[in-house]
């Protein structure tokens, strides 16, 4: 059975190679490149959508998605989608509701950004552009209660933007379990990787 560690839009698969190295069972983990499945398409979130939704749909058995950020609400739309074929779902820095204001001052902050700045991200800046704002009317609200499957929501101590979504995922999925790691921010399998290992292999 396969499990799918899917990164946020600022990174790239191999954020997770940290947090992997840490674990007890690495054989059977996957990490696809968010760019890359999307074979050429726009970087629309209905396009990466439909991306990932293919890729996890070439696996014939059940599978586990663990999803940080972006990861993660791909991870939730798919499970809500599927329910069929996701086993469990790790829920990471995940927001149940884009953040409008904040999307639109971050934009504003990209724009000013070089391009070089975006060398280290999965995607470039026009296709962040494309992506954060193909993204805004996205809200998970009233439908994460159909959320099947065991479920683990982790938040970081130091994620504010993220947090008070954490605790309505918790609360809103059924069984749901919330864990928050303390002395860390958003970005938990960089910034405490063993940590998010230990946690993660106690509940594989």
């Amino acid at each position: 059975m396969k499990f799918i560690f899917v990164h946020g839009m600022g990174h790239t698969a191999a954020s997770w190679e940290e947090t992997i190295s840490y674990m007890k069972n690495k054989q059977d983990i996957v990490c696809p490149d968010l760019s890359a499945i999307l074979n050429g398409k726009e970087a629309s979130y209905p396009n990466l959508c439909s991306a990932f939704a293919e890729y996890c749909n070439q696996f014939e058995e059940q599978i586990h998605l663990c999803g940080l950020s972006l990861g993660g609400v791909l991870a939730l739309d798919y499970s809500l989608k599927f329910p069929e074929k996701v086993k469990s779902l790790v829920l990471i820095g995940t927001p149940h509701k884009i953040p409008k204001f904040m999307l639109s001052v971050q934009n504003v902050i990209f724009r000013f950004f070089p391009k070089s700045m975006f060398d280290g991200m999965v995607f470039d800046k026009n296709a962040t552009s494309v992506l954060t704002n193909s993204m805004r009317e996205l809200d998970f609200t009233d439908k994460v209660k159909m959320v099947q499957c065991p479920t683990l929501v982790l938040c970081g101590e130091k994620d504010s933007a993220n947090k008070k979504s954490a605790y309505y995922l918790a609360e809103n999925i059924p069984h749901a379990e919330l864990k928050v790691i303390k002395n860390t921010g958003h970005i938990v399998n960089e910034e405490n990787p063993k940590g998010l290992a230990e946690i993660l292999d106690s509940w594989r």
